[in-house]
């Protein structure tokens, strides 16, 4: 099924949801509206645990043109800027931190804060008309949209540093090298490749994958002890949940395991455990 917001649109498949940007008219760019959008659509997938992967992509030839040039010039005052950013974070920390796996498909151009989102995915595939442009410092402002916590963790300190520095621009070839794209494919193949490798994702154990992802976020600032200690509590809840139990016993049975059913025997079909809806 296919639900609408402002310039974004989702649809359900199964244990994936799909969210497509959806305003071609702006290429795309990250408008009020389409932040919004991104904010309520993440809010829902954190209380729906039945979503057990995330295909993100832009509709047309564009995945994201970046800030919306409109809001750039109309706002003026120190406040209106601070309000946007005090709204972005609270849907991109969310969205890039997400406890499921995050596949992202790129067509065409992915600049500045799109490039940014794009960065937040798990997974990047790119079709061959995709750029990855950084363009911040060529408009005179720093790099945002999380782009400074992502990129040196993908490339390294030095090599972002020159992207940022010089403008480079990136072809889907460069940003497969370069680490940041996982699969380069023919622009019409991006969304069936995206959503093949989403639904291969949420097929595996995806809630303990998500307690990873946690975890791999941390590791850059925790040192050897303290992630010993997430390793340590991450791994008595994983080892105490349905995907373990799942896992275990199609190994011992010598057969593949179905992790979406484990999980939806606790009580997850419909995104609430039964615990939840037996206090109703």
């Amino acid at each position: 099924m296919i639900k609408s917001y402002p310039h974004v649109e989702t649809e359900r498949q199964d244990n994936v949801l799909i969210i497509r940007l959806d305003n071609e008219a702006a290429r795309n760019s990250l408008t009020r509206e389409m932040r919004y959008s991104l904010r309520d659509i993440t809010r829902e997938v954190q209380d729906d645990y039945s979503i057990r992967a995330i295909y993100l992509t832009g509709k047309g030839p564009t995945f994201c043109a970046g800030g919306d040039l409109r809001m750039l010039t109309e706002q003026k005052t120190v406040f209106e800027k601070h309000r946007r950013f005090r709204h972005a974070a609270t849907f991109m920390p969310q969205l890039m931190a997400l406890d499921r796996p995050v596949v992202c498909g790129v067509r065409g151009v992915a600049i500045g804060g799109g490039m940014g989102l794009a960065l937040m995915a798990d997974t990047i595939v790119a079709g061959d008309s995709a750029k990855f442009m950084a363009g911040f410092f060529r408009l005179g402002v720093v790099p945002d949209c999380l782009t400074l916590f992502t990129l040196p963790r993908l490339v390294g300190l030095a090599k972002a540093r020159d992207f940022f520095y010089s403008n480079t621009t990136w072809d889907a070839q460069e940003a497969q090298a370069n680490g940041v794209v996982s699969k380069v494919v023919a622009d019409d193949d991006v969304d069936a490749e995206g959503i093949a490798l989403a639904h291969k994702y949420a097929s595996g154990p995806a809630e303990v994958m998500g307690l990873a992802k946690t975890i791999m976020l941390k590791s850059f600032e925790s040192s050897i002890a303290e992630i010993m200690d997430y390793e340590d509590y991450a791994q008595v809840m994983a080892q105490s949940g349905p995907e373990f139990g799942e896992g275990l016993a199609a190994l011992v049975e010598k057969r593949k395991p179905d992790y979406a059913a484990a999980a939806k025997a606790e009580g997850f079909s419909d995104g609430m455990p039964s615990s939840m809806k037996d206090d109703e």
